[in-house]
């Protein structure tokens, strides 16, 4: 038994395996999780066979192939899930893919939509390098609560 390409610390044979032997995905991210896990295998047909139905005509198979033979998979990580659970028909999920090419490290940093097409997870689109969201500070004055839930004011506790 060998650790599945795509990160889970799960045996590829119980992880990833069933997936591209045609069984379906639970979820967006074990969709994303097995479409990487296709792309290191060199897995082209579950990975045009996983395009949501409006964009697999759009799927160039020769660049698909040529990229396949010039990276060598490193490692996946998921950044962020939203929604794409059993109950969703859609999700998101932020994910950083490295590679090698051409002696290089690189990082493939991708937000990817999902929704459910007649019951099967389908991948429907991709940004790359999304921003996030900038982040809200907030100033605490002396005299207002603070914000650890204490009840003190700020001065008094986390102030000081």
């Amino acid at each position: 038994m060998t650790d599945c390409p795509c990160g889970s610390g799960i045996s590829f044979e119980t992880c990833c395996e069933p997936l591209l032997k045609g069984a379906q995905a639970a979820s967006a991210e074990k969709l994303m999780r097995s479409r990487y896990t296709a792309y290191v295998l060199g897995n082209l047909d579950y990975i045009e066979n996983t395009h949501a139905s409006e964009i697999k005509k759009e799927f160039n198979r020769s660049a698909a192939a040529s990229t396949a033979d010039a990276v060598q998979w490193i490692s996946l990580e998921i950044r962020e899930v939203t929604q794409g659970g059993a109950e969703d028909d859609c999700g998101l999920v932020e994910f950083n893919a490295r590679f090698k090419q051409h002696g290089e490290t690189r990082i493939h940093h991708e937000l990817s939509t999902f929704r459910r097409e007649d019951g099967r997870w389908v991948y429907v689109s991709g940004t790359m390098n999304p921003k996030s969201k900038p982040r809200q500070v907030t100033k605490v004055g002396r005299n207002d609560p603070c914000p650890c839930g204490s009840g003190f004011k700020f001065k008094k506790c986390c102030g000081t």
